[in-house]
Order: C-alpha cells, then structure tokens, then sequence
C-alpha cells in the first residue's frame, strides 16, 4: 500500500529514506541506551550524569519523531520495532548491571560518537537527493555533538 506519493525522483528517495531509517534506529538505540545506562549509574557523580543522561534521551526521542515524521511525509514508512533497532543500530550493547559513573560517561562519549559519525555520512548522502531532509540530519549533528562535547568534558 502506498498512502503518500514523495515529491521526490525515485533514485532521491531511496538515498533519503535509507538515510531517515538509520537515523531513526540510531536515535531510537540512542534513546535506549541512555535510559538504561541512567537507570543504573552509580558513583559520586551519580545526580549531574543522571541528569545529564535524560538530557540525552530527550534530544534523542525528540529527534527520532521528527525524523519519522519526515520518512512519513515523503511516503517511506519509518520502522522503529525493537528488531529492526537491533539489527541496524550503529551503537555498541551496553552491558547489564550498575555503572560507575566514569563509565556511563565513556559509554555516552562512545555511543554519541557512533551516531554522530553515522548522521554526518547521511548529511553528505543527502545533500544532493533532499536538502529538507539534510537540514534535519545537520541539526540532530549539532545537538548530538553539543551532548558529546559535554559527556567528555566530564572525564576530562
């Protein structure tokens, strides 16, 4: 079934949408990754990283609705079920149990820096095919990169 016809040429959507569904697993992992570690950090820096750590979560969901949104408004249909985040995530596993803080942070700086590197790839792919689309993915880089930025100055 197809409910939304893209304005886009066909060979630009395709570049566009495999863009938005990875971005849209990214965040989602993003997201998940954050959550779990915010729930079981541990340490003397516990308050400022938890905190810290739902910042990163809401930029996170924030993020992954705009970019389904946008897969939606251009006819792709966005898939964010647990099995397709879990195959095509960019984000190492975290492992189970509490986290000392300092490696909540080295998680965040890792996983962040795994996204980050994946969104500034689908700012090139974009470019040409959607600057609408490109626009979005600059702006989610910022955001994530400012959140980097900020999980290393903790361990610095």
């Amino acid at each position: 079934m197809n409910v939304v016809k893209s304005p886009l040429p066909d060979t630009d959507l395709r570049i566009v949408a495999e863009a938005l569904q990875g971005a849209l697993v990214d965040l989602v992992d993003l997201s998940l990754v954050a959550k779990q570690v915010h729930w079981n950090v541990v340490g003397p820096r516990f308050r400022s990283v938890h905190l810290q750590l739902d910042e990163v979560v809401d930029v996170a969901r924030t993020h992954s609705d705009t970019v389904a949104e946008r897969a939606s408004a251009l006819g792709v249909s966005p898939d964010g079920r647990a099995s397709t985040v879990a195959a095509g995530s960019g984000i190492s596993a975290v492992a189970a149990g509490w986290v000392k803080d300092s490696d909540a942070v080295g998680t965040l700086v890792a996983a962040l820096g795994a996204v980050i590197t994946r969104m500034r790839e689908r700012v090139a792919a974009t470019g040409d095919a959607d600057p609408v689309s490109q626009d979005i993915f600059i702006g989610i880089t910022a955001d994530l990169e400012k959140h980097h930025w900020m999980f290393q100055a903790e361990n610095a």
